[in-house]
């Protein structure tokens, strides 16, 4: 049952922010960093393919790894947490959607400016210049399973193009952290869905919201401990509890 405080809480509102993280986009089909890898990569660990390091090493496999996972977020669709996300924006005054997740799932379902502290499968740019390209990348050409890929050149200085996600030793993105934590100081309500919350600096969002003086809501598979005031729990499935506080806190 959603507490009758969040529903009054949700309808004051003038400006929520919603942070999402894997759980999310896992519920389309997109595998986490915490699934089991299949096919080709099955003998990889997914945090040894995701640095500078390795992709100097072996760009070809890095690259095919995540076209892989391009493929992957390409073949899924929007849940109802995503569509019950880009239905919020209709109810408030303000709502800003910043994610963890580096699909496009979000804008798909129809949410607009959305902020990407992680970066995106579908922007890749060039190891080299730092540059992006012009065109935006295809169909992905990775079959199921997996295979090595060579990455596409950069038309400027004919560096190989790298995914365009921030991988681990990597600094986030620093507009689109700055305006998150903004958005998260500003706010006067944060729905924190699917994200385990330890994943730094972005795990600093709900906190800067609670800080500032927000209702700071959890919404996940499994209850998230708490015991501050203007904090709030929603167990659960993310395309099951979201659509539920939506529809319930703006029921015409």
């Amino acid at each position: 049952m959603i507490p009758p405080t969040l529903l009054t809480a949700m309808r004051a509102a003038r400006h929520i922010v919603v942070f999402t993280g894997a759980g999310v986009s896992a519920e389309s089909g997109i595998p986490t960093f915490r699934d089991t890898l299949t096919g080709l990569w099955e003998r990889f660990d997914a945090a040894s393919l995701a640095t500078p390091q390795a992709f100097l090493q072996d760009p070809e496999l890095v690259w095919g790894w995540y076209e892989w996972r391009r493929m992957k977020a390409v073949q899924a669709q929007p849940n109802p947490a995503h569509l019950a996300i880009a239905a919020l924006a209709r109810h408030v005054p303000k709502l800003t959607v910043v994610t963890q997740n580096v699909d496009d799932l979000h804008e798909r379902a129809g949410s607009a400016g959305v902020i990407h502290l992680h970066g995106s499968l579908h922007k890749p740019h060039c190891f080299d210049c730092g540059r992006q390209p012009a065109k935006a990348l295809g169909m992905p050409l990775e079959p199921e399973g997996g295979r090595r890929l060579e990455p596409p050149r950069c038309k400027h200085c004919d560096g190989r193009l790298r995914p365009g996600v921030v991988w681990f030793g990597e600094s986030l993105p620093s507009d689109a952290m700055h305006a998150a934590f903004a958005a998260a100081q500003n706010c006067d309500v944060l729905l924190s869905i699917g994200t385990s919350g330890v994943v730094y600096p972005a795990a600093e969002v709900p906190i800067l919201a609670w800080e500032s003086g927000a209702v700071v809501v959890h919404i996940n598979p499994h209850a998230v401990a708490h015991g501050e005031e203007r904090e709030y729990t929603l167990a659960g499935a993310a395309g099951e509890q979201v659509p539920a506080l939506v529809q319930q806190a703006f029921a015409d």
